[in-house]
């Protein structure tokens, strides 16, 4: 997922959130016990926790919106249907008592809905109250083991987003954290990416209803009261029902569903609507591209963005946000070489293409590091010149010379000269 981090709310006039004040107590606590040595270290460890505290609040808040809704909704119609009751001049014994056995009913029912909710509320926070003790427990003396759980942590996070999620459950498992990671979060998402990727929409739109609330403050689409991700699923429904030939459903299904954001996204409905004519098979490229499977994979990253944005996540996996801090501070011109030695992490693919969005490091102080040793050339071991203007340290030519009869070789292009050839390069 290439996503961006979420703004903290930070400002100076900003009230401050409950996670992020949970935060900010857990630094304190950790700054009394401390040692002044390791406190920098250990403070600004702290601060990188916002999605660990974020993520579990946030469906905290979603569950509580849930179930309120659920039972706002059957407690209205309770009171309606004891109103009609009420109100009914002409009713008999017998229809009075079936009626008020529907209602005791429906009232247990309702009460096993509250005992349910209540239950599903109780595990949430106490999930919150498990990461707040985490971060309380961050001390100098235990640094180390504690930053052994967030590594699994932050691999549990990776495996859950790349869809791996049983290897996720079993790391979590092994290592006791599970109220330390969000694999269920995860998993709910995965129900709507399977959905998608077998070109269903529905599970997508099921999400957005679900979310719809939380989607109108998505910052996604400024001019709407609606998520444009819901937009984008309304359009390929509409495009699936042209490539079907089904013509009259699409054009009440445009009336129905399509119509209303006429007034923010009049071009792209005019583009999509424009299919009715030049049907699925045209060969305009303007028009083919809606037609072609990979718009489906464009709605899994739209997807993925909404989910990330309403939970506070970030859109890139954390791994690969700690990796690529590393890296940027490693990264050179001379990585990308051929001939770039094989202890530097970026000789490797992976990490290459991992880098390749990164600025390259700015070097304060330049090192020379022999290409024969790969240690570090000084003054205690100058750098030699050879004829063909390659340098090497003093130390590894001598060894050299000292095997082969006073000869030098080129390890990189093959030249042979005399020890007595090399000129003494100075650094300055």
């Amino acid at each position: 997922m290439e996503i961006d981090p979420l703004p903290n709310g930070s400002g100076s006039n900003a009230a401050t959130s409950p996670e992020t004040a949970a935060t900010t107590t857990a630094i304190t606590v950790a700054s009394n016990t401390a040692p002044s040595s390791k406190l920098s270290h250990l403070t600004e460890s702290l601060k990188l926790e916002h999605q660990f505290l974020r993520v579990p609040f946030e469906h905290f808040k979603k569950t509580i919106r849930t179930n309120h809704r659920t039972v706002e909704k059957e407690v209205s119609a309770v009171i309606s249907s004891v109103t009609d009751v009420a109100d009914s001049d002409e009713i008999s014994k017998d229809d009075a008592i079936l009626s008020l056995t529907s209602l005791v009913s429906r009232l247990q029912g309702i009460k096993r809905k509250l005992e349910e909710g209540s239950h599903a509320e109780n595990l949430q926070a106490h999930r919150c109250r498990a990461r707040l003790d985490h971060l309380d427990s961050a001390d100098a003396e235990n640094l180390s083991e504690w930053n052994n759980v967030r590594l699994k942590r932050i691999l549990v996070d990776y495996m859950s987003r790349m869809s791996y999620y049983d290897s996720a459950m079993k790391l979590a498992e092994s290592s006791n954290i599970q109220e330390l990671v969000d694999i269920d979060v995860f998993q709910e998402a995965k129900k709507v990416i399977d959905g998608l990727r077998n070109q269903e929409v529905g599970p997508a739109l099921a999400w957005c209803a679900d979310n719809k609330s939380r989607l109108k403050k998505s910052k996604v689409c400024i001019h709407s009261s609606k998520s444009k991700f819901e937009f984008q699923l309304r359009l390929q429904e509409f495009i699936e029902l042209v490539r079907a030939e089904n013509y009259m459903r699409a054009i009440s299904y445009a009336r129905r569903y399509l119509s209303p954001w006429g007034a923010t996204h009049l071009k792209e409905l005019q583009r999509v609507m424009a299919t009715l004519a030049v049907r699925s098979h045209t060969e305009c490229a303007k028009y083919q591209v809606l037609f072609e499977p990979k718009q489906w994979d464009f709605l899994v990253d739209q997807f993925k963005q909404e989910f990330c944005r309403l939970y506070g996540m970030t859109l890139e996996p954390l791994l690969n946000i700690y990796l690529q801090a590393g890296l940027s501070a490693l990264k050179t011109p001379y990585c990308y070489e051929d001939d770039c030695t094989k202890e530097d992490p970026l000789s490797q693919d992976s990490f290459r293409k991992l880098a390749m969005p990164l600025p390259y490091s700015k070097q304060h102080h330049s090192k020379l590091v022999c290409y024969i040793t790969k240690e570090l050339m000084d003054t205690e071991n100058p750098p030699q010149v050879l004829p063909n203007g390659y340098v090497y340290s003093t130390k590894a030519l001598k060894e050299m010379a000292e095997k082969n009869n006073g000869k030098i070789t080129c390890p990189r292009t093959g030249l042979v000269c005399s020890y007595s050839d090399l000129v003494k390069a100075y650094i300055s």
